[in-house]
């Protein structure tokens, strides 16, 4: 069996979370038919640790729990601190914002219904909102075509800092009894 190690480097990299020995001896028996000691699998672990442990590599392998996974040296977590906050920090379009409201108030809402209230296309909005998981597709509608049905995500209660959607402001929440036209006589 060449390329063991370069084997198991790409399940430890495709996991999205650790990988257990048992894990790995399992994949790699039901691709090759061989067997697999824990033990040999163990070594090579061992190996691909000493590998990843070079200051020229970013990366390195780390054992959480009873699994592998592979990790960003502490070196780096400043600048990836920073990718982080930079993309945190991207704003909603005025156009996603209103896609979002109408979904957030009328909920579970097709896109046909966004665009109606919104009177214009909203692919692009509803998209980019489930992309940032502040909205999900939460079912399917029982009208004709049986389109998807679109709620907020917990993400948006978290975004917002609520915890219910009874928490949204409510339109008399932004009406303000003192509004008059002309000066005020006594």
């Amino acid at each position: 069996m060449d390329r063991i190690e370069q084997h198991i480097e790409a399940l430890i990299f495709a996991s999205e979370q650790s990988i257990r020995v048992e894990e790995i001896v399992y994949c790699l028996q039901a691709t090759f038919g061989e067997d697999f000691a824990e033990q040999d699998i163990k070594t090579h672990l061992d190996s691909i640790k000493t590998k990843y442990q070079s200051p020229a590599l970013a990366l390195e392998m780390v054992k959480i729990g009873n699994g592998y996974q592979f990790l960003t040296k502490k070196d780096h977590h400043p600048v990836i601190n920073q990718l982080q906050l930079q993309r945190s920090k991207k704003k909603l379009s005025q156009a996603a914002i209103e896609t979002l409201a109408i979904i957030a108030y009328k909920q579970p809402v097709t896109k046909l219904d966004v665009e109606q209230i919104r009177g214009v296309n909203s692919d692009y909005s509803i998209q980019k909102l489930l992309e940032k998981e502040l909205i999900t597709i939460s079912g399917k509608s029982e009208t004709v075509g049986k389109p998807l049905l679109y709620s907020t995500s917990p993400l948006f209660m978290d975004y917002f800092g609520i915890n219910g959607i009874s928490e949204l402001p409510q339109i008399k929440d932004f009406t303000e009894n003192t509004i008059s036209i002309g000066e005020e006589q006594e």
